[in-house]
C-alpha cells in the first residue's frame, strides 16, 4: 500500500480550512481526509459537548454510533487518555462499539482545546492493520494543522 504524502495533505488542508468557522472545518476536513487517505470506510468527528460523552459531529461513510460514553470503545479510550488509539484488529477489543460490521482497524486522535478535550477524530478501515507509525503521524499532523486554523469553540462552557 502506498502511503499519503502527509506533508504535502498538511498544506492542502491548511489552503482549504476557513479560520472563522468550526463546522466548516469539520466537515472540510473529514471530507478531505476521506478522500486523500486510502482503504477508509469512515472518518468523522465525535464532539465533547456533555461531560463524560462524546457526540456525533461531521463525517463522511455509513451513519454512525451516538452517543459514546468515554467508559467505552476506542473513541472513548481515546477521550479518557486524550492520547491516540490505533488498533490494528478492533475485534480484539472487548468493549469494541462496531457500528459499521466492515471495519477491521481504527485510529482515533483526541483534540484538545487549551489543554481540555474538545473532541475526537475517528478512522476507521476495512484493511485489518491499515494504520501504521506514518499513518498516526501525519494524521495528528493534520489535526495540529486544524486545530491552529480553526477556533474551537467551549460547548461544555455554555452549559
Amino acid at each position: 500500500m502506498t502511503h499519503p504524502d502527509y506533508p504535502l495533505l498538511a498544506r492542502q488542508l491548511d489552503a482549504l480550512l476557513d479560520d472563522n468557522d468550526w463546522l466548516v472545518n469539520t466537515a472540510q476536513t473529514c471530507a478531505f481526509i476521506m478522500q486523500q487517505v486510502p482503504d477508509l470506510n469512515w472518518a468523522g468527528f465525535y464532539l465533547q459537548r456533555q461531560p463524560e460523552l462524546l457526540t456525533l459531529g461531521p463525517f463522511q461513510g455509513k451513519p454512525a454510533c451516538n452517543p459514546i460514553p468515554f467508559t467505552k470503545g476506542v473513541c472513548g479510550a481515546a477521550a479518557r487518555s486524550r492520547e491516540t488509539q490505533r488498533i490494528d484488529d478492533v475485534h480484539a477489543v472487548a468493549d469494541h462499539i462496531a457500528c459499521d460490521a466492515a471495519s477491521n482497524a481504527e485510529l482515533v486522535v483526541p483534540i484538545l482545546r487549551e489543554e481540555a478535550l474538545w473532541g475526537v477524530l475517528d478512522l476507521d478501515s476495512p484493511q485489518p492493520g491499515r494504520f501504521g507509525e506514518s499513518d498516526q503521524a501525519g494524521i495528528e499532523a493534520l489535526i495540529r494543522v486544524f486545530v491552529t486554523r480553526t477556533d474551537l469553540p467551549d460547548f461544555l462552557a455554555s452549559r
